[in-house]
C-alpha cells in the first residue's frame, strides 16, 4: 500500500526514479521495490522520501490537507511533560546530546558500559 502511495506522490511532482535517487541517496533499484510493493520500506526511508517530495511525513499516509486527530488517548500522552521536554532537564538533555554527539563510538560504548554497571548495583543494594 505505501509503494503505490509513494509512486502515486513521484509522478504527481513529476519525478523520475533517478531524480528521488539523486535526492534521497537510496539506489533507484530499491525504490523500485519498494514502489512495487516487494520491500517494506523503514522509517528512516520513509523520511528521505517526505523530504524529497518536499511534504511532510504524515501526508505519505494521509490525503487531507492538516494531519488526522490523535486518539484522545495519544492526546493525553502527548499533553503530559516528558523527561527532558521543559525547563531545566531540557537544557541539560540538550548539553548532554551535543557532548555524546563529540564522542567517538569507543567512548560512546564505555559510558553505556559503565552506566549499566551503575545501575546494576543500585538495584542490588
Amino acid at each position: 500500500m505505501i509503494g503505490g502511495r509513494l509512486r502515486n506522490i513521484r509522478q504527481q511532482k513529476n519525478l523520475s526514479q533517478r531524480e528521488v535517487e539523486e535526492r534521497t541517496g537510496l539506489l533507484r533499484c530499491y525504490i523500485s521495490r519498494v514502489e512495487n510493493g516487494h520491500t517494506a520500506p523503514s522509517i528512516g526511508t520513509l523520511e528521505k522520501m517526505a523530504r524529497a517530495f518536499e511534504l511532510p511525513m504524515y501526508r505519505l499516509f494521509y490525503d487531507g490537507e492538516k494531519p488526522p486527530n490523535l486518539p484522545i488517548s495519544l492526546e493525553k500522552r502527548s499533553r503530559e511533560a516528558e523527561w527532558g521536554s521543559r525547563g531545566k532537564n531540557a537544557r541539560f538533555l540538550h548539553r548532554f546530546r551535543k557532548l555524546l554527539a563529540k564522542m567517538d563510538e569507543r567512548n560512546r560504548r564505555l559510558l553505556l558500559a559503565f552506566a549499566i554497571k551503575t545501575i546494576r548495583r543500585r538495584r542490588v543494594r
